[in-house]
């Protein structure tokens, strides 16, 4: 393998909710994925308890060699009540972890918003279903650029906004309101476009110095068969589900063939004087990309109807049942790839192809934000954990980031797997593993919490030595 970038940034990622727990201590409030957490799975009270054990977590990242460790901020331990008075308690443990991570040579990277919206902002005016979100949500970002942008030198305003409307457990929709859940969406799409824009701005504006961008949760999708009906439902999936946000990232405008689509299904957003041109002045420096696999779609005929995604949340190979765009596409499988028990399907090549398709477009610096595979991970009595498939997945991810860099000229300059440790699975609980460390709890016992190297711990660290040369 050719070596990659001299400063490429190895690193590795968590989000808030998943990692830390001590989810009402210290001041912080409730958000609302605490509370929509799968019940039947681990909450988010304890998760990993990264809150009291950070500085042993940071040392285990030193130990691995990582430049960089991505992390989102609560906005509920920062602002406990969305806005007004600053929680110290909250300032004091980010500023700790940050100081921690600097005084290691590990690059702190920060998501501002990893899908936690305090509840009580969902209960006043609805979150991200009212404008008056946007205040609010530029105000947490001043205070967290004000604390924290002496050190954080890049910034992720937005993890997954694609993911939020594409995936209906992510987001909070109104009970009771005039509007279909279609129209929501696309409300709450345009309201939190305007929310990443008017950060983006005031990152601009007070730290001229650093870099912002989205993290979109991305999957290039494929046509069943080159029957061209088959490939005009994978053009217009590739369109509803990955360029229609891309194109509001990084040129400010909405699709014609996403307008006529709005149109014809009564979802389009309200669009304000003034709206557009905020939007095309939010102008990112870089993408974050978080790649699991690829979508595979085929046409729809007369008889079939609108039905939602129903994901395996157990691990029960089959379980999954795919979705239905009435009009558009419907999902279906790919006979050329291997599937996980969670039926993702394991598509190295795609991460390729993604990479491409925005690169050639866009012309942005990239990050990969989040890549891994979920499993169910074995501790032996000589508390060992033989990952072989984690390390097997991402060598072949990392092969094709590689060729990415050198054969297609992109511009990538990190890599962040998913995860740094184990931690909450947001539909599956500790049952599904993603992280180089393993945390001795289930989601019913907590035993110790103890922290074990996992076999991909030491695959991880041979390849950050030898910048990726040696997989």
């Amino acid at each position: 393998m050719p070596s990659f970038p001299e400063k490429f940034l190895w690193g590795a990622s968590t989000a808030a909710y998943q990692v830390e727990g001590a989810y009402l201590e210290e001041g912080k409030s409730l958000s609302v994925v605490d509370e929509s957490i799968a019940p039947e799975y681990a909450d988010t009270s304890i998760a990993s308890d990264h809150y009291h054990r950070f500085k042993e977590d940071v040392s285990l990242m030193k130990e691995l060699g990582l430049k960089a460790y991505r992390f989102s901020i609560a906005w509920t331990r920062i602002l406990p009540n969305g806005r007004g008075q600053v929680n110290q308690a909250g300032v004091d443990f980010y500023n700790e972890l940050i100081d921690e991570l600097v005084n290691n040579q590990i690059e702190p990277i920060v998501t501002i918003y990893h899908f936690d919206l305090p509840v009580v902002l969902q209960k006043e005016y609805g979150g991200f279903s009212s404008r008056k979100i946007i205040p609010d949500f530029i105000e947490y970002c001043r205070v967290l650029f004000e604390l924290f942008g002496d050190r954080v030198n890049y910034w992720l305003t937005i993890n997954e906004q694609s993911n939020m409307f594409l995936l209906p457990y992510l987001i909070s929709f109104t009970e009771n309101s005039d509007q279909s859940k279609l129209k929501q969406k696309y409300e709450m799409n345009h309201i939190m476009t305007l929310a990443h824009a008017s950060a983006v701005k005031l990152c601009h504006e007070l730290l001229p110095n650093a870099k912002i961008g989205p993290a979109l949760g991305i999957s290039p999708i494929y046509p069943k068969t080159c029957d061209p009906k088959d490939i005009l439902a994978a053009e217009k999936a590739e369109e509803l589900r990955n360029t229609f946000f891309l194109e509001l990232y990084c040129n400010g405008r909405y699709l014609p063939t996403m307008q006529a689509y709005m149109r014809g299904n009564d979802c389009l957003p309200t669009i304000e004087a003034g709206d557009l041109t905020l939007i095309k002045e939010g102008k990112c420096d870089f993408l974050g990309i978080n790649y699991y696999d690829s979508k595979t779609v085929e046409h729809v005929t007369e008889q079939d109807r609108t039905k939602e995604l129903v994901i395996n949340k157990d691990g029960q190979a089959g379980t999954t049942e795919k979705e239905v765009v009435e009009g558009v596409y419907k999902g279906c499988s790919n006979p050329y790839l291997e599937r996980n028990d969670w039926d993702w399907e394991i598509d190295p090549i795609g991460l390729r192809v993604t990479l491409n398709r925005i690169y050639q477009r866009y012309q942005l610096p990239l990050l990969i934000t989040e890549n891994g595979v979920g499993a169910i991970d074995t501790l032996t009595e000589e508390k060992k954990i033989h990952d072989t498939y984690r390390s097997d997945y991402l060598k072949k991810h990392v092969e094709q980031v590689c060729f990415a860099i050198v054969q297609d000229g992109i511009e990538i300059f990190g890599f962040c797997p998913w995860s740094f440790i184990d931690l909450v699975s947001t539909t599956s609980g500790f049952r599904k593993r993603y992280g180089f460390v393993y945390v001795d709890r289930t989601d019913t016992a907590l035993r110790e919490l103890t922290r074990h190297r996992k076999d991909s711990f030491y695959w991880y660290q041979g390849v950050i030595r030898s910048n990726g040369k040696v997989l």
